[in-house]
């Protein structure tokens, strides 16, 4: 198996192609990339900027270049010597026009040859939806869109289509004749009984009576076949005919304003395999499992044999040709069986390395059966990032954030209230369908069968609304003790809740959880208990949906205490960690997930890494903070409007606002103007995401624009402007020991336990926000050039440029350095870092909070890593933690039997240690704020080789 040294992740889209990632492989290449770490490459919706909406994966996307062009990436990419980590999309395709399996299930419903394909329930307990497709697609209700004539009857090659602006619904075959027979004396009259057109044409007609069905699948598509094309070469060859035909077509189209007219059209519709119905159905009555809340996502069953090979045939053939050499898995958790997906994935396609993007709560593992190198890294980030707040002012920074909003705000209160708020408003037909599948398996269980729809759909939410991780792994191997311990704790909880207002649902809650814990009666035969265990792994589908929902895309938004915490996978409650609870991580990954990656920005993280190390700052200056929040309030107090009775913006958005001021704020001047559009578009979607002033289903119009003219009032570019002068000073303390912090986070990020990954750009400053804002185009031009001067500069002296670098963070080169020489320590030393142990090494001194230091160790070789953290206390803005008059005693006890000599490769300056168990940090952080620190098992050098 191939191990990555480091990956680059690469957004490609139809702006950053294959001819354009071939440009960049020599420039990765030099940064020391050993893997590059593509978004989804396979053919999506037209326009798709991110590849997850995918219409068919066994074609690469047209709009990223041809085959031939992608040939030669590839080639370029092994050239260089550097592997393919492809991020492939197991649980959802897009519910689209140009997914023509989805058509096909559109068109033949229960007769499609890939009825299976997609997790669809034909036997929907609503007469409405059962045996078709819910479409939850028109912006209004379906019957103001049809008596408007925004639904429109087509006709093309394919057959006839009912569209709705650019979606496009295939009319069933049967239901053909409603069209081409009305009104047929007409054309019978002007073409004649005998006319050879006209005797097609009714051979047509008499082909659509009588369509091959059930078992007779291959001759039902030979027959629509034969019918298309027929009435295709009829339109083509009769002006007659296909005056016939458009005619009928504008009749079915109606005419607004005469509500009859659309009459044809109406039953047309009722007639077909889907039902269109105005978007916001799809959140009450569905009948079809979607990617979290997104009804142009449609779910599949990659759990059946027919569906995976087809699939998954292209992503085989290319990790056969080694065009790619590992796979990232999106959303494994969306998955009705994990595990058995991954040893099917891993059984056919040999040994590649595989990672699943998987949110794991505190104290939670990854299920030590899957056959995957780890996570994506959001444990990683969240870990590092919590390292770099300082969380002894957890209380102080509590009290300011209430003071300033004038009331508390609990973390775990808010979980509960927005869990809730997804269930009934976003979730709500999904647990219907659960409950439904309960009830009706209930109903069988001597011990169930008085329970009601109701009282189980209330039960399930209660159960679901206290879940305390993403999901859990019951199958048909049965239930791990983790899993046991989960469900036996969730029904715990949620019985001690009910009781004080529901105690007539503790029988339901005792079956539910003989249920989730498979204890079946012994009388119950095969088919009963397949039945029992569809419902278990069917619901563990859906606690990750509402968990991403209800705290990602909810919670994250509202809880605003210090939102450098609020990210994917994170508890924001907790306030940073201890340096104990790092090297604890680290131990735990390199016993279990050696090879996990190891992430501080993705495409769907909250924010950009640096801005993250900025806002983290706050933690350390509490007081500070709220002198310069009060002042900011007390200015920018008359740019407020009143909208309902309210000041916009609310307290807590205010501070908010604050808090993504100070991290997204721009180093080059030039790109202000940009900034301030950025943030206008930022707060409004944060807002909306948070769900309380505004929302995405019923936008506050008022709300929204009163905010974004404070947002303007407070960024307006002149020398009037009171806050931009206020702002200012807090504004460069916070980015200058925001590149302290970033610089020690972008060297744990490389020297610790796991897989490095770099995403597109963040080898300079990240201070993107949220998506669409980090897919924005990243200049390589630059960075390829400021790789070849860091490298000419290291060759020739790199001392010098240390000092050049030191005075001028801004340019983004110092952390390019780090990252360049850090990575080509990796490279040399491979296995160590790889394969080498960890140990925490004991810091000393009246310092030793503010420095993290651990070894690693593989054979002959040793590497101590060193960085400090927390450093407003150390060092005035502008200055660097460097040399005694920072450090003073603080030491480190070495490893024992260590070397007295090492080499910093972050310097390239030896360094002999004074005493053989001690290392000084005045010594060690005397020109550069991190260290790599390796040896090789010398212990002696010659004097005039030391630097000091």
């Amino acid at each position: 198996m191939r191990i990555p040294v480091a990956t680059y992740r690469i957004q490609f889209n139809p702006s950053f192609d294959f001819e354009a990632a071939k440009v960049i492989v020599k420039y990765l290449a030099e940064l020391g990339i050993s893997d590059i770490y593509a978004s989804p490459i396979f053919k999506s919706r037209t326009g798709s900027t991110h590849g997850y909406d995918v219409v068919n994966p066994n074609q690469i996307n047209p709009e990223l270049g041809s085959q031939e062009k992608f040939a030669e990436l590839a080639l370029e990419i092994q050239n260089y010597e550097i592997g393919w980590l492809q991020d492939i999309v197991p649980n959802h395709m897009a519910f689209n026009s140009q997914n023509h399996i989805l058509i096909d299930v559109l068109e033949n419903g229960p007769e499609s040859q890939y009825r299976d394909y997609f997790d669809i329930d034909w036997n929907h307990p609503y007469e409405g939806i059962r045996g078709r497709v819910l479409a939850p697609f028109l912006g209004k209700f379906y019957g103001d869109c049809l008596e408007s004539g925004e639904l429109k009857i087509q006709y093309s090659q394919n057959g006839l289509t009912v569209n709705y602006y650019d979606h496009q619904f295939p009319i069933r075959i049967e239901s053909y004749t409603q069209v081409l027979t009305y009104d047929i004396g007409r054309l019978r009259n002007k073409l004649g009984r005998n006319n050879p057109d006209f005797v097609k044409f009714q051979g047509v007609l008499y082909s659509l009576k009588y369509i091959p069905s059930g078992s007779e699948g291959r001759e039902r598509y030979d027959q629509i076949s034969f019918i298309k094309g027929m009435l295709w070469e009829l339109w083509n060859d009769n002006s007659d005919i296909k005056e016939f035909i458009e005619e009928n077509i504008n009749t079915f189209n109606g005419v607004p304003g005469k509500p009859e007219s659309f009459d044809l059209l109406d039953k047309l519709l009722s007639d077909q395999y889907f039902r269109l119905s105005f978007w916001k159905v799809g959140n009450e009555e569905l009948n079809y499992r979607r990617f979290f809340t997104v009804n142009d996502l449609i779910s599949v069953r990659v759990e059946d044999d027919k569906f995976f090979y087809t699939s998954h045939g292209l992503i085989l053939e290319m990790l056969k040709e080694q065009k790619f050499t590992g796979l990232r898995i999106d959303h494994i958790d969306g998955l009705y069986d994990p595990a058995q997906y991954l040893n099917r994935l891993r059984e056919k396609a040999d040994a590649p390395y595989i990672v699943v993007e998987k949110i794991l709560e505190p104290d939670e593992d990854l299920p030590v059966n899957w056959p995957v190198q780890g996570t994506t890294g959001y444990d990683f980030l969240n870990y590092v990032n919590g390292l770099l707040c300082d969380n002894s002012n957890e209380q102080e920074f509590s009290q300011i954030y209430s003071r300033f909003i004038r009331g508390s705000s609990n973390y775990e209160q808010l979980v509960d209230e927005n869990q809730r708020l997804i269930i009934n408003k976003h979730l709500a037909g999904d647990i219907d369908n659960l409950a439904h599948l309960l009830k009706d398996i209930s109903s069988k269980y001597r011990y169930a069968s008085d329970f009601t729809t109701f009282g189980l759909k209330a039960a399930l939410e209660e159960v679901m609304s206290v879940f305390p991780v993403y999901r859990t792994y019951i199958s048909k191997e049965g239930v791990s003790k983790a899993d046991r311990e989960c469900i036996q704790g969730v029904i715990a909880t949620t019985k001690e809740r009910i009781r004080t207002f529901i105690d007539e649902l503790l029988n339901e809650l005792n079956f539910i959880e003989k249920f989730l814990l498979l204890e079946f009666d012994e009388y119950l035969n095969q088919e009963d208990k397949d039945k029992w265990l569809h419902f278990v792994m069917r619901l563990q589908q859906f606690t990750g949906p509402l968990m991403a929902k209800g705290v990602e895309d909810t919670v994250l938004y509202i809880y605003n205490r210090l939102i450098s915490l609020n990210e994917v996978g994170s508890t924001p409650s907790k306030f940073g960690i201890s340096i104990d609870e790092f090297h604890g991580f680290n131990q735990h990954r390199i016993a279990y997930w050696p090879h996990a990656m190891n992430g501080t920005s993705t495409h769907d993280t909250k924010r950009g890494e640096d801005v993250r190390t900025r806002i983290n700052v706050l933690s350390e200056i509490p007081e500070e903070w709220e002198s310069y929040l009060k002042k900011w309030q007390e200015i920018n107090a008359p740019h407020k409007d009143c909208v309902g009775g309210l000041d916009v913006p609310s307290p807590n958005d205010e501070y908010f606002l604050y808090q993504t001021l100070l991290g997204a704020f721009p180093f080059d001047e030039s790109e202000y103007p940009t900034f301030v559009e950025r943030i206008k578009e930022y707060i409004i979607k944060a807002i909306r995401e948070a769900k309380v002033n505004t929302g995405w289903l019923r936008p506050d119009c008022g709300y929204e624009s009163s905010l974004i003219k404070f947002v303007e009032s407070l960024l307006k570019d002149s020398e009037e402007n009171e806050f931009l002068a206020a702002f200012r000073p807090l504004q460069r303390k916070v980015q200058h020991y925001g590149i302290l912090n970033s610089l020690s986070q972008t060297f744990l990020k490389i020297t610790s336990p796991g897989v490095p990954d770099i995403y597109q750009g963040t080898e300079l400053w990240n201070l993107s926000l949220v998506d669409p804002d980090n897919r924005r185009p990243v200049d390589f031009e630059k960075r390829a050039e400021f790789i070849q001067e860091i490298k000419t500069k290291i060759e020739s002296d790199i001392l010098g440029l240390i000092e050049e670098l030191l005075p001028t963070p801004e340019t983004g080169k110092i952390k390019m350095f780090l990252t360049y020489q850090a990575l080509q320590a990796r490279r040399e030393y491979v296995e160590l870092f790889q394969r080498g142990d960890y140990q925490k090494l004991i810091v000393m001194g009246s310092l030793k909070d503010h420095i993290v230091a651990f070894s690693r160790k593989w054979g002959d070789s040793t590497a101590i890593i060193i960085a400090p953290r927390l450093l407003t206390k150390l060092v005035q803005e502008g200055e660097y933690p460097l040399g005694e008059q920072v450090w003073h005693e603080t030491r480190i006890c070495l490893p024992s039997g260590s070397s007295l000599v090492w080499k910093n490769v972050i310097t390239q300056q030896e360094l002999e240690s004074e005493q053989e168990d001690t290392l000084w940090i005045r010594d060690v952080l005397s020109h550069f704020p991190v260290a790599l620190l390796i040896n090789e098992g010398g212990e002696t050098s010659n004097a005039s080789d030391v630097d000091n």
